[in-house]
């Protein structure tokens, strides 16, 4: 991508049009911090479709600020195009003094580049761990890096107002790192805490109330460890969760849920644990342990007895994803032993994905329900990856995938399509 010519002058100004996957995923404060480590003046916003720059400055520091777009776009960022317009220079004419971010504008365009939900990064993750933090097992924190996107969002451009987080307001400690540069949670759009955020609620079959918040999680894990079912709202739609290790526990889910025999999916804590239980090679410990986390089904050990037989009867292979949300961690580190996770439905209906919904439906399948009050705007199930010598195949396009585009460019030669009978 060719450099832009900067024409000699006090302050070039430039335009900056950016297209891909650049709302979500951090793209404005990278752009924010870049500025103003050069001591830029302007503006960044997203629009529906885009993200648009002004700047301002001396050139050397222009040059720099656009090859570090290009360079060092934050991980889950895609720039399909970055093009620059130098402009005639401001010239103080709008009182800029400073870099900012401008509300975001929707505009007539074409269709935009929504990003995909994230699994929980590592920095959440350790807080989540830290009884020092104030977000100490709190079940839906999350930050630039990470947590819910494509199952919140209501529209574009992508800010809090145009998702299911606009029904919670910031508390002063979540708007003060929302507000703040120096802050990995500097507008992050789902920020939340305790004090503010979305809770915790288990019901019984029947929806009556049975616990909140820590209670409620703590109640759910018993529910699993003495073999119940429990129908759990995840993060694109509600799970059916049991007890992986315990035969007795699946074979009654399979019954309620009339599965007799299609594989279960399996959620196991560490990758070390896999390790265990399942052959596990480089590129698939990458692919359980990426942003998209999906469901990578894996050579089973025949050392390994600890999970039920029912899981997966008569399979050499095991559908097994680690935890993707704080929610999934807390459970995991809990529950200490594998669960089945499969989707909240009965064989071949629509996955459950509203509390009213999981209690007329799961109601008759689960024992308990343990659902929280962020609504999900777009449901989205597990996505289903195997590896094989020619690399990754998607056996299923859902989490941590969609709705990204697919490269089509060299699709007659290298375009693998996949039809599987594997449900999660």
């Amino acid at each position: 991508m060719p450099h832009p010519t900067l024409h000699p002058t006090t302050a070039p100004r430039l335009a900056i049009e950016v297209r891909g996957v650049v709302q979500g995923v951090g793209f404005r404060p990278f752009v924010y911090k870049a500025a103003t480590a050069r001591g830029l003046r302007g503006w960044v916003r997203n629009e529906t479709d885009l993200v648009r720059i002004e700047v301002e400055g001396a050139s050397a520091a222009l040059e720099s600020f656009v090859d570090t777009l290009r360079r060092d776009a934050p991980p889950q960022a895609r720039i399909d195009a970055l093009d620059v317009t130098e402009m005639p220079p401001d010239g103080g004419k709008s009182a800029e003094v400073s870099f900012s971010i401008l509300t975001s504008r929707e505009v007539a365009s074409r269709r935009p580049a929504v990003p995909a939900d994230l699994a929980t990064c590592s920095e959440c993750l350790a807080e989540l761990r830290d009884p020092a933090q104030r977000r100490y097992r709190y079940p839906f924190t999350n930050c630039t890096s990470c947590g819910p996107r494509w199952s919140i969002i209501e529209g574009v451009p992508y800010d809090r107002p145009r998702t299911s987080m606009s029904r919670f307001e910031m508390c002063p400690a979540c708007r003060a790192e929302y507000d703040s540069p120096a802050d990995r949670r500097f507008h992050a759009q789902p920020i939340a805490c305790p004090a503010c955020g979305p809770e915790l609620r288990l019901l019984d079959a029947g929806g009556g109330l049975l616990s909140t918040r820590d209670d409620a999680l703590r109640a759910a894990v018993e529910a699993i460890l003495a073999g119940q079912i429990v129908a759990l709202k995840g993060l694109g739609g509600f799970q059916l969760l049991v007890d992986a290790t315990s035969d007795a526990a699946v074979r009654r889910l399979r019954e309620r849920k009339h599965r007799p025999a299609k594989p279960l999916a399996v959620m196991i804590g560490t990758l070390g644990e896999v390790r265990v239980r399942c052959d596990v090679s480089d590129a698939e410990a990458d692919l359980l342990g990426s942003s998209a986390a999906p469901i990578v089904l894996l050579a089973r050990r025949s050392s390994d007895r600890t999970i039920a037989e029912s899981v997966a009867p008569g399979n050499p292979e095991l559908g097994v994803m680690l935890p993707y949300t704080p929610l999934h961690h807390l459970l995991m580190v809990d529950v200490g032993r594998p669960i089945v996770c499969t989707s909240g439905n009965l064989s071949e209906e629509p996955m459950a994905v509203a509390t009213a919904d999981a209690i007329d439906r799961l109601g008759r399948i689960a024992d308990v329900i343990l659902t929280h009050n962020r609504p999900i705007v777009r449901p989205v199930d597990d996505s289903v990856v195997r590896c094989d010598a020619n690399g990754p195949m998607i056996l299923r396009r859902a989490r941590g995938y969609a709705p990204l585009p697919i490269e089509l460019a060299d699709a007659p030669r290298s375009a693998r399509v996949a039809k599987v009978a594997f449900r999660s």
